[in-house]
């Protein structure tokens, strides 16, 4: 009988090891997938923080393109008031497509694509657009993992009992996937 108890007990306590074990896992994956995405807000506000200074640097220049200016305006301020994953991804396409208008347009003014604020500004904005797409990439890899654990069985019964639920991923629209190209030749 007491070989009986002691049988049952360690069953008992090696379910409990490994139940624990599976929960503190997906914790563990989850919060990783949180790390991964607050690098990309590091980085989308570091970009949104730019935006001014190359707002203002262009105002000069650009006296008749006011509406391309606003929409990069507008798209700066969605862009920080951006709650999940959805939003940042629409507003993040939505301010890449007006900053790649706001460089066509660029084009038309030889001196400020010559004056060094200008040439500054967007050799720091390319240098975060490379690192958006790090993080992206880093939180992508982390969901990827976290959604394939809450997947597969046994863990997916654990999961499911606690809410452990699938996370979205970060993806660009096909036109926003190219980091913006101005020539200053």
């Amino acid at each position: 009988m007491k070989k009986v108890l002691i049988a049952v007990i360690a069953v008992v306590v090696i379910v409990i090891a490994l139940f624990a074990s599976t929960y503190n896992g997906l914790v563990t994956k989850s919060e990783n997938v949180k790390e991964k995405e607050s690098s990309i807000d590091v980085q989308l506000k570091r970009r949104a923080d730019l935006i001014p200074n190359l707002i203002n640097t262009v105002k000069g220049y650009m006296k008749h393109e006011q509406s391309v200016i606003d929409s990069v305006t507008t798209a700066r301020e969605k862009m920080v008031n951006a709650n999940n994953v959805g939003d940042k991804i629409n507003a993040n396409n939505e301010l890449t497509t007006a900053l790649n208008n706001l460089y066509v347009v660029v084009e038309n003014y030889p001196d400020l694509k010559a004056s060094s604020n200008f040439t500054q500004l967007q050799d720091e904005l390319a240098g975060t657009e490379n690192r958006i797409a790090t993080a992206r990439r880093d939180y992508n890899s982390a969901v990827k993992e976290y959604n394939g654990a809450i997947k597969k069985f046994p863990t997916n019964l654990i999961a499911g009992m606690f809410g452990f639920d699938e996370k979205e991923y970060y993806e660009a629209e096909e036109s926003a996937k190219d980091v913006p190209k101005v020539s200053f030749e």
